[in-house]
């Protein structure tokens, strides 16, 4: 099958790209707004960009109706974000923040968690979290024009917060215990519990 991208509306060429690249990792992103509300929301387009500065970026896709997500508008007013990793224990709590709420709602409540006081940025990172990423914006990239437009967001990471459960003897990362979940196509997840070794 041969596709030309011009030929398919936006929402089938998403379609078509989120069940070709996979596993995504999940970035579940926590920010604060001018008013001090907590917004949480999970984003599949993310990825580290480097380690020197350390930094990662997420795309922020604009709602249908072409207005920015409260994530974005809440980076562009504070410059400020955490990236929190989902482990498969909590699968359940990101997927019911990644639905549409008012801007004035705190998700992290409503969701049944537990804001982590961060050490070096203003919003709050998930406790109930194993890793939290505090970044402050590097860069913003707007991609593309019209409803869906994106902003690639790029961030340093100034802090890394790690819980000790799950590191092994060695006092690294086990990826055994740190049991990510991956995003595929549609409304299919995966889970890092399938590994193998490459030398």
């Amino acid at each position: 099958m041969d596709i030309d991208p011009a030929t398919l509306t936006v929402g089938r060429v998403y379609q078509v790209m989120i069940s070709i690249i996979t596993p995504r990792p999940i970035a579940w992103v926590s920010t604060i707004s001018p008013a001090g509300v907590c917004n949480v929301a999970p984003f599949s387009y993310f990825t580290g960009v480097g380690s020197q500065p350390p930094s990662l970026m997420i795309s922020v896709v604009n709602k249908p109706d072409g207005t920015p997500k409260d994530t974005l508008r809440n980076i562009q007013a504070n410059g400020e974000f955490v990236v929190n990793i989902v482990s498969h224990s909590l699968s359940q709590a990101m997927i019911e923040t990644s639905r549409e709420y008012p801007y004035e709602v705190n998700e992290m409540d409503l969701a049944g968690l537990h804001p982590q006081p961060s050490r070096c940025v203003q919003p709050p990172g998930i406790a109930e979290s194993p890793v939290q990423l505090e970044c402050r914006v590097m860069q913003i990239v707007r991609i593309g024009d019209g409803l869906l437009a994106t902003h690639a967001v790029f961030g340093q990471i100034v802090w890394m917060r790690i819980a000790d459960r799950v590191l092994n003897e060695a006092g690294e990362v086990d990826p055994q215990l740190l049991d990510t979940i991956g995003r595929l196509g549609g409304k299919t997840y995966t889970r890092t519990r399938d590994r193998f070794e490459l030398w």
